[in-house]
């Protein structure tokens, strides 16, 4: 479940291999084989990178993630925080949050790493002060919700960041992608794509690898 249609499947390939060159780590290699072994949505390599390096360029030392599953995307962020960071990752799957300390553990990024089961509105609003990046990847439906509780909580010159923005292409008519008729996700997004790029307080972008990576940057108060 790494690539997926909307964008070229040769390009997808390609910037998943230029990725590839750059990291090497089996742990994340058993990672992406169960995610195509098991239809388990992750962001992928190019993807993966991609928010390793937007971290990075923030210097960010606490990264949340509303919605982790098991820690895929928290293994690239606890890459870019390094070992004095933190990462808080949440998921409602007790055996996702399980994988994820294997995988992490092994990979020798655990230490940075909070992991709460339960919901991920809960779990922000429970865990004090602001951050350098917050990272939405939850059902689409909540997406509306998440830019409410996050855009007061990240610091200027910090990162609101969000997968699936262009939901598989069907953002700009609103119509539903198909397996997912009469959840209304399509249209959860384009709701929360418009009150993102419509904060003044931030400076906003959808790049269009994968499925689209929604970056906002907080540049006033």
């Amino acid at each position: 479940m790494t690539d997926q249609p909307f964008l070229d499947v040769r390009v997808s390939h390609y910037l998943r291999d230029l990725a590839g060159l750059q990291r090497h780590d089996p742990v994340l290699d058993e990672m992406e084989a169960r995610a195509d072994e098991h239809g388990f949505p992750i962001v992928g390599r190019a993807v993966g990178r991609f928010l390793e390096q937007q971290a990075s360029a923030v210097a960010a030392e606490r990264v949340f993630e509303l919605g982790s599953g098991y820690g895929y995307s928290a293994y690239w962020f606890a890459r870019a925080v390094g070992g004095a960071g933190e990462v808080h990752c949440t998921d409602g799957d007790p055996d996702n949050a399980r994988m994820a300390e294997d995988y992490l553990r092994r990979a020798g990024l655990w230490d940075r790493v909070r992991y709460r089961v339960g919901d991920a509105l809960e779990g922000l609003a429970a865990t004090e002060g602001d951050f350098d990046v917050i990272y939405n990847d939850v059902d689409k439906g909540g997406y509306p919700d998440c830019w409410e509780a996050a855009r007061d909580r990240v610091r200027v010159g910090g990162l609101y960041l969000c997968d699936n923005v262009l939901w598989y292409g069907t953002v700009p008519t609103g119509e539903d992608r198909p397996g997912f008729e009469g959840r209304g996700w399509t249209d959860a997004i384009r709701d929360h794509n418009r009150a993102v790029f419509a904060d003044p307080r931030y400076v906003s972008t959808i790049v269009p690898i994968r499925d689209g990576v929604l970056v906002a940057l907080r540049v006033e108060a």
